[in-house]
């Protein structure tokens, strides 16, 4: 004798979720759709326009009063919703939650070495979650404990924000922080900020002080042809 899985359930097949044609058993429908004429109709009447369609008369929602079909093709019907289901969950965001581990006795290089892995998570998108571990005796030390997630989250202060105050639970205190919106902009608004408009500027510097010095050029210039004319009265 064959044992049963337990906790296995597959997947119900959509092909069974709807009725369809002669499994109505309603006596009126609501028929809705492009191809027919919205409105109450017997059955009969239904199934009749359906047949002369070369379609399907598919039962949409069965709890209304009285029940919601459609003509279409059902196998074309299942297919689109099929598709619309991919879409949703294409467009969902998944949260990743990355963990960070304290201790009471956590070292500075230890922190910094840490922060610096949580700012690439909320960089990234991600929700961090950090917690002290207390061990044997160290649960004395919940005070310690807590200020190092305070201080933890007061150092990612630009990039994530604390969901809530440190919990106890257990050994373990814990917090949570979710990345700020603009965490992942700040690398694009480093990058446009070098090409700043101070740089043209800087160029145009030298042209105005060549001026001054093409000027002083030019008046050497003029003193010689000067002199041969005094030469000239003196001479008579």
């Amino acid at each position: 004798m064959q044992r049963k899985r337990k906790g296995f359930r597959r997947a119900p097949n959509p092909k069974y979720q709807y009725k369809t044609n002669r499994q109505i058993r309603h006596q009126t429908v609501r028929l809705v759709g492009d191809n027919v004429e919205p409105g109450v109709y017997d059955i009969r009447d239904a199934q009749r326009k359906a047949n002369e369609l070369g379609l399907d008369l598919v039962e949409i929602t069965a709890k209304a009063d009285p029940p919601v079909c459609q003509i279409v093709d059902f196998n074309k019907f299942l297919y689109e919703k099929k598709k619309k289901q991919k879409e949703l969950k294409a467009k969902q965001v998944k949260t990743v939650v990355k963990e960070i581990r304290f201790t009471p006795n956590t070292d500075d290089h230890d922190f910094d070495f840490k922060a610096k892995h949580a700012e690439k998570f909320l960089e990234d998108g991600n929700k961090v979650k950090i917690f002290v571990q207390f061990r044997g005796r160290n649960i004395v030390f919940k005070d310690r404990g807590e200020m190092i997630l305070l201080r933890f989250a007061q150092r990612l202060e630009d990039l994530g924000v604390p969901e809530q105050m440190p919990q106890q639970e257990g050994r373990r205190m814990f917090m949570f922080l979710a990345p700020k919106k603009t965490a992942k902009g700040r690398k694009s608004k480093s990058v446009d900020t070098s090409d700043s408009p101070n740089a043209p500027k800087a160029q145009e510097a030298p042209k105005e002080s060549a001026k001054p010095a093409a000027s002083k050029a030019e008046a050497p210039a003029e003193q010689p042809a000067e002199k041969p004319a005094e030469q000239k009265e003196s001479a008579e």
